[in-house]
Order: structure tokens, then sequence, then C-alpha cells
């Protein structure tokens, strides 16, 4: 899988003082010593250790339905949890709306 191209980390976060949410979520790719893509995703509480999960793809087109499927069960998180998940940092800048299966509003400065 030589010169892949690999979508840029996710930061996201579910911040809620009044009800005590204090979510974080991150989505990650990079290619491991043999070729293949490895998806990491981490969650858990802001300040926790949380968990991790790595998920490993021989092809870039799996790794990027799993990623926007991922990003779409994120997106039902105000339905949920009754916060929504919000971007706090990206590797390139913010994401455009075009290249997210979700609309996530950028969060305030704490």
């Amino acid at each position: 899988m030589k010169g892949a191209i690999l979508p840029d980390p996710i930061e996201l976060v579910a911040f809620d003082p009044a009800r005590n949410i204090r979510r974080r979520y991150s989505i990650s790719a990079s290619l491991d010593l043999f070729g293949m893509i490895v998806v990491e995703t981490r969650w858990g509480r802001i300040g926790a250790r949380g968990q991790a999960q790595r998920h490993a793809f021989a092809d870039h087109a799996a790794a990027q339905r799993h990623i926007a499927a991922t990003l779409r069960r994120r997106g039902t998180a105000e339905t949920r949890i009754g916060v929504p998940y919000q971007a706090i940092a990206v590797a390139s800048g913010p994401i455009p709306a075009s290249q997210c299966p979700i609309i996530i509003p950028l969060p305030p400065r704490f």
C-alpha cells in the first residue's frame, strides 16, 4: 500500500459540566510494517485513561468506510447522551463539510 493517503487524526469531545458529561473520542490511521492500514479509536472520560481499539484493513476504502461509520455513530450522540460531539483538533485544520459524513460544529475555547 505504498503512497497511501491516510485520513487525518480527528479529536472529538462531548462536554456538559451541568450534567457532568466529559467525554473524548479520537480516531487516527497509520500504516503498519506489513502495509496494512491500522485505524485506532480511543475513547473515555476526559482526564481518565480510557479505552482503545485497533482495526487493520488491507485497502484504503475499507478503512474509510470504518471511519465514516464510526463518525456517523458519534453524530447520534446528542440523541443518545444529550450532548453532541464537537471537533477540537484535526492535524490539517478544520474539517471541510464536504469531507465529513456529519457536520461537527467547533466548540468555544475554554
